[in-house]
Order: C-alpha cells, then structure tokens, then sequence
C-alpha cells in the first residue's frame, strides 16, 4: 500500500483564505479525478517539509529486462497514483519496478469523480510507451473503506458501489487483476461473512467485464476474513464464475497468521496445503513484506525484505520457484526515513533496492558467501525493531494468559474494582505499544 502524506496548512491562514482554498481544492479534484486524498491518514504521519515532489523524482534504478533473469519474476512496489492514475506509470518506472500496484481513487473516501477520459487515454499511451502489461503485471489496491462482509444493508451497498466502481476502472484501463481485503465480520458467524463476499463477488462479476478479483490473506487480527486458508476457499467456493477469482499472498500476512515461510522445508509445507485448501491454481501474486513480528503473532507490521522475522531466505526461495514466475510481486515495505534534519520523508530508493536485491536472489547459491553476507547484514539491520516488537508480543500474550488463568481461578468470581471518580476535561487516549495495519495501514 502506497502512504499519502496530507498537506499542512499554515496556522496564519485566516478563515476566508481557507474557505478559499476548500474551494479550489475541490475544483482541482473535478478535474483530477484520480488524485489521491488529503483526509489525514491514522497511521504513519510522514511530515511534508522538505519532502521531494513524486513528479521531480527522477530514475532511482534502470528496470532489469525479465528476459535477462534466470526466472522470469516481475517484481515492484506500490507506487503513488497522485495527479492521476497514469503518473503511476512513471513512478513505477523510476524505481525500476517490472510490475506494480496503485490506488485508482482516493482510498479514504466513499465518492470520486469518475475516470477522466484525457487521464485514461494517458495511462493506455504511457502504459505501451514504457512496455508494461495492465492485464498481467498491475495489480491495483482496494480501497481500505470497504468491506464486503458487512452485513447492513445500507452500508452494504455503499461498500459494493466502490468496489463494482474499482472494477469499472480496471475494465476501462485493460487491468485484468484487482487487489482487495476480504473484509471484517464484525464478530458475526465467518460462513455467513465469507457466503455475503462470495455474493457481491458474483453481483459485481455480473457488472462488469474481465476483472478477477483477487482476494488477499490477512494477519488474522479480531475479526477479519482471510487469514485461514479455509475462510479463502469458503469465498471462492461460493463465486460462480471461478475464473473471475484469485488469492494474492502477502508473505508478512501469511507469517502473522501462522504460515511459516522461513526455510525451504516449511515454505514447501505452506503452500502445500494452500494447494490442498485453496488451490495453487487460484494464486495470482504476491506481496513481497518482511515482518517486524514473531510467527502467529497476528500482528500487521511490514518490515523491509531481510530484516524482520522471515528473513531473506524466505524470498530467496520465493524467487526461485518456477511456480510464480509470470506473476507481479509488489513491495509494499516501509520507505520512511528521516532525514539530517530529522524531519521524515518517503525514501523511494528503498523499494529500487529491495527490487534489485530481489531480482539478485535468482539462482544465487543460498549456501554462498554473497548470500550469507547479505542475511546476515539484513538481519543485522533488523535486529533493534525485531527485538522491540517481539518483546511487545511476548508482553501482550502473558497479559492475555494471565486474564484467562485469572478467569478460571475456582470457579471465583472476581469483585469488580470501584471506578475512579471521572478526571475533568477530555482524557488522553491510551497510546498501544505498537500500531497494526489490518484495517487502514498505508502498507497492506
């Protein structure tokens, strides 16, 4: 998932200059109908100062031709679609990505102006100019508002009309392949979520033209859908037109939820009973994440390829299975960095790193001197933040244990403590030790 950073207005700004402002903003978005949005994310507050423009990056990496690699993976990251879906072209381009992922509208809000026919006809043009094949190798994202589990009528259909909205837009742009979250079931019975998924799958099918809906596997926190192989195969099995449907695994997704990935023996396993649950038939693409939490931990938390608790021979076996050649594999890593003047900024360098050192994994000896330095100087780099992390899990699970052993204790129930008399003014939030991504992180 590609972060957005909003724009800081100064405080001297008088109400009418801001009146102002709203208003050509709002002409602006008529006019660029794929710009994306400036509602203040919740998570990841990048600083804007300073920060370089999307339009005056220039190429961070030449692309690798794929016929030149041993195996042919398209490898990328999700890049900005700011100003319109075709800048995604470029900025793919600059990192020397092979395949990419991008926002079609605005992922924080219910209404967008629909696709702008110069826009389209840019995004087509660019797209043959810089030889890259929507229909294999774009996989863009779902927006984070939506969920087709609700089970609310009206909520249900807001929720279905950005999503059919998102189909027409790939149908239009020659996308064959489109990325999204199964949902949430809002602590309703999974079978009835995942068969109310299956039936707007089937309603938007009817709707549009080529579009396969790639449903992506998740973390696994509260109650989200996706992360069992079994609530994907529920889904599937109630879509009509099989064709229409696949499975993108996010490999940090995967590890939260309790697929080991980390050697060859247990990534073998893993998509063994993918095979056997979902089908490796359904298997679409990947999303090539790191994670900064232990195994089963369910936690969300991307971490740059090599130094979370995969590791770097997860994705060396990854790029050496023929089995997903042909198919894009989209970075969605952590690019914020500060700067010398300690102020954060978006380091687009991270993702043409993390590609070139991807495509370096294709037939390297993993029992070689470049591979065992390079594991080793990732897993060093990761060591601070995977040490943090982990000691925040292993805290919240003795946290979890105790309350539950507590609960047990001789059938006793526990006198409830009197409430403290209520503090005046508004009381601070609790700060959580950590922040998750399973429901609108800017890397999902």
């Amino acid at each position: 998932m590609c972060p957005t950073s909003p724009r800081k207005r100064s405080s001297r700004q008088t109400a009418k200059s801001t009146t102002a402002g709203a208003k050509s903003k709002r002409k602006v978005e008529d006019t660029e109908s794929e710009s994306e949005p400036e509602v203040k994310p919740k998570k990841r507050k990048t600083a804007t100062a300073g920060k370089k423009k999307e339009e005056d990056m220039g190429p961070l990496a030449a692309r690798t031709a794929v016929s030149s690699l041993k195996k042919a993976m398209y490898i990328g990251a999700h890049v900005s679609s700011a100003g319109g879906v075709h800048n995604s072209l470029q900025n793919a381009t600059n990192i020397g990505a092979n395949a990419f992922a991008l926002f079609l509208k605005s992922q924080r809000k219910w209404t967008n102006p629909p696709l702008a026919a110069d826009v389209r006809r840019q995004y087509l043009d660019l797209a043959t100019k810089h030889s890259y094949d929507s229909a294999k190798h774009v996989l863009p994202h779902g927006s984070y508002l939506v969920n087709l589990a609700q089970a609310d009528d009206a909520k249900a259909e807001q929720a279905y009309a950005s999503f059919v909205d998102d189909l027409g837009r790939c149908d239009q742009l020659g996308i064959r392949l489109y990325n999204f979250h199964p949902g949430n079931s809002g602590g309703a019975d999974k079978k009835e979520a995942c068969a109310r998924i299956a039936k707007m799958l089937n309603r938007a099918h009817g709707e549009t033209d080529k579009v396969v809906a790639v449903l992506e596997n998740m973390a696994g926190a509260g109650n989200v859908l996706g992360a069992r192989f079994e609530e994907l195969r529920d889904i599937i099995d109630g879509v009509e037109d099989k064709t229409r449907v696949g499975v993108c695994i996010d490999t940090c997704h995967a590890f939260a939820a309790g697929y080991d990935l980390r050697t060859p023996e247990a990534f073998a396993k893993t998509m063994k009973e993918f095979d056997e649950v979902v089908g490796l038939k359904y298997l679409m693409a990947f999303h090539l994440n790191d994670s900064k939490a232990p195994l089963a931990s369910n936690r969300d938390l991307h971490a740059n390829i090599g130094t979370g608790y995969l590791g770097l021979r997860a994705f060396h076996t990854l790029m050496n299975d023929d089995t997903f050649a042909g198919m894009p594999m989209v970075l969605e890593t952590p690019i914020d960095r500060k700067g010398p003047d300690g102020k954060s900024f978006e380091d687009k360098q991270v993702w043409a790193d993390e590609i070139k050192l991807l495509e370096s994994l294709i037939g390297m000896d993993p029992e070689g001197e470049e591979f065992k330095a390079a594991e080793e100087r990732l897993w060093e780099q990761g060591k601070g933040e995977r040490e943090r992390v982990g000691d925040q899990v292993q805290r919240r699970e003795a946290k979890t244990k105790a309350k539950a052993d507590k609960g047990k204790g001789k059938g006793k129930v526990a006198k409830p403590k009197a409430k403290a008399p209520a503090a005046k003014g508004r009381a601070k939030k609790k700060v959580k030790d950590e922040t998750d991504d399973d429901d609108d992180s800017d890397y999902e």
